[in-house]
């Protein structure tokens, strides 16, 4: 259930999503310091403040540089996923061209299967990463481009080194895909998440126990750290699935290089 909500947020416009869980977890939060509050008084949390602070300053340090280093991971993943994608369309466009070297009929057949290729990835594979459905099994018109370059004889070609450089080409793009698809797996094990959620939870319930004369300003304490360690945490979710909803990675080198080829 907790997943297909997630699933659900991601679809949303990311200023949309982020407010929602934003609201939740600070109502959630707003919730526990009045109960505190309506509990101790503002004298007797007071009494812990020097103890409190230094273990608050201490627990801070360490959460905050673990989040970092987590938010670091997920976007240097991101960024893999977003360099796959543009290296699998470079691939495509540089096969393609590389092809009106060679002789009929490889030369029609390769187009052709480039252009389905790269047809299915747009129109097809994406789709279903984005629903969660990922597949290393490169059927289809992939692996009909492979069997025509493996089943042509290479003595054919005038151009050997040109046939070299291509077969090479079509062996990185099968590896880009193959990128690409494992970039969709999450990359943020459980039991970080576990510590991930714990430690912000911690850090949350810390700011109820100082008693603030001003429990106002006590409330907005609270507000803003919640509503700062809750987006970071929902962002790290984001990045951790780049070819998911609203945020994931752009289809656009994909597009651009379907449009030059069907104008070939």
């Amino acid at each position: 259930m907790v997943n297909t909500l997630m699933q659900f947020l991601l679809q949303l416009p990311p200023p949309v999503s982020f407010f929602i869980v934003s609201a939740i977890t600070t109502f959630v939060a707003l919730a526990g310091l009045h109960v505190v509050r309506k509990k101790y008084s503002a004298e007797v949390l007071r009494d812990n403040h020097e103890v409190a602070a230094i273990t608050f300053n201490a627990f801070g340090l360490f959460y905050g540089v673990m989040v970092a280093f987590v938010v670091f991971v997920t976007w240097s993943g991101y960024s893999d996923a977003t360099r796959s994608l543009q290296m699998e369309a470079n691939e495509v466009a540089d096969i393609f061209y590389s092809t009106e070297a060679f002789p009929e009929p490889a030369r029609s057949v390769i187009k052709k299967e480039l252009m389905n290729y790269i047809n299915s990835v747009y129109y097809d594979e994406l789709k279903k990463m984005d629903g969660g459905e990922v597949t290393l099994h490169a059927g289809g018109p992939l692996q009909r481009l492979m069997d025509v370059f493996y089943d042509t004889d290479a003595q054919a070609f005038s151009n050997r080194e040109l046939y070299a450089e291509t077969l090479r080409r079509l062996n990185n793009l099968a590896q880009d895909r193959r990128l690409r698809i494992f970039a969709a797996n999450d990359t943020v094990p459980e039991a970080i998440w576990l510590v991930l959620l714990v430690g912000g939870v911690f850090t949350v319930l810390y700011t109820f126990f100082f008693g603030m004369k001003n429990i106002r300003a006590q409330y907005v304490i609270t507000t803003t750290l919640t509503v700062t360690i809750t987006l970071i945490l929902f962002l790290i979710y984001v990045l951790d699935h780049p070819f998911t909803g609203t945020s994931k990675v752009s289809a656009e080198p994909l597009k651009e290089v379907i449009g030059v080829m069907q104008k070939e």
